[in-house]
């Protein structure tokens, strides 16, 4: 049972993101700490998080929004759910949030961009699709094995939902991708996991992935020995780190523990090849793989714009 804590929020809503995927798009956390309890977030490393098995709940986020949004100089394209917390957590005070939060975004003409690893409400669903042109959603995976998401996302969708709510939502008209953060090396990273997981999300129609190989933090490794029951599979995937290299990746002041760049090119290429055999398109995020990678991951989604002067559009990140 997640342990709400209910505060006010004293600071801005709508906040900037060090990650330079995010950088000219505000963003939105509706709590800090989430009901997820996923093991290998990194999250529980900042002073924000509440600790285990806790959520501090903004009980007046959106009567902040609403003073905090008019007063904009311009008002935004689009905002992200959510940097470091879930939009789509199994508690309700939340989730009733999350909905009257995008709603009120959607009525005043401003993109969401999410991505989330929870079950979104039927209702939820019906107030996307309505507003399908300015919703980009990313559903984030792992693995097709229930049994390794219990181990390491216990609050979480099942992978079945996750697969059927994309399918409901596409169907919808609403762009959703897929974003498999973390890979778990020793765990995660073989064709026996990618394959069939690949193939699940082009026959719900998600087209492109987005993908990052998981990294350590010392609340990282700490929240994995204390919760992980399978010790084998645990020491599995930390003996993976044993040459891992310092990185810093495009976060402000932020350093983590890598696999070395050779290993994760060598997951990246094999997910990319499965992936190309079912016709998905995979993203590497340079905020995360900094030196593999130069591309974004267009975490805030691929919004169309029009060309001044004539009547078509182009693709543009916020």
């Amino acid at each position: 049972m997640t342990e709400v804590i209910r505060t006010e929020r004293k600071s801005a809503v709508l906040t900037p993101s060090s990650l330079a995927c995010l950088a000219r798009v505000p963003t939105v956390n509706l709590t800090a700490g989430c009901a997820h309890e996923c093991r290998y977030c990194y999250g529980r490393g900042y002073r924000s998080h509440p600790g285990q098995g806790k959520v501090t709940f903004y009980t007046n986020l959106l009567a902040k929004l609403r003073e905090e949004l008019p007063r904009k100089r311009k008002k935004p394209a689009t905002v992200y759910f959510s940097p470091s917390s879930d939009p789509f957590q199994p508690v309700p005070e939340v989730l009733e949030m999350a909905y009257e939060v995008f709603r009120f975004l959607l009525e005043s003409e401003i993109g969401v961009a999410f991505v989330t690893k929870g079950r979104i409400p039927h209702r939820h669903c019906k107030l996307l699709a309505a507003h399908a042109p300015r919703v980009q959603g990313r559903i984030g995976m792992i693995t097709l094995d229930s049994s390794i998401t219990a181990a390491f996302e216990p609050g979480a969708a099942t992978p079945e939902d996750r697969l059927s709510q994309a399918a409901e939502l596409i169907s919808s008209g609403v762009s959703i991708e897929a974003r498999l953060d973390p890979i778990l090396p020793g765990v995660t990273d073989g064709e026996d996991c990618l394959e069939p997981l690949c193939a699940a999300l082009a026959r719900v129609g998600v087209r492109r992935i987005a993908a990052s190989v998981l990294f350590l933090r010392p609340a990282v490794v700490g929240s994995l020995r204390r919760h992980m029951k399978d010790k084998r599979m645990l020491k599995r995937m930390l003996d993976c780190f044993a040459g891992a290299e310092p990185l810093a990746i495009h976060a402000a002041r932020s350093r983590v523990s890598a696999l070395p760049a050779k290993s994760r090119l060598e997951i990246m290429g094999r997910l990319q090849s499965i992936a190309h055999r079912h016709g998905l398109e995979v993203l590497i995020c340079a905020c995360k793989n900094p030196d593999i990678s130069t591309g974004s991951c267009h975490i805030s989604g691929r919004w169309l714009a029009a060309v001044p002067g004539n009547s078509q559009s182009r693709l543009f990140q916020p």
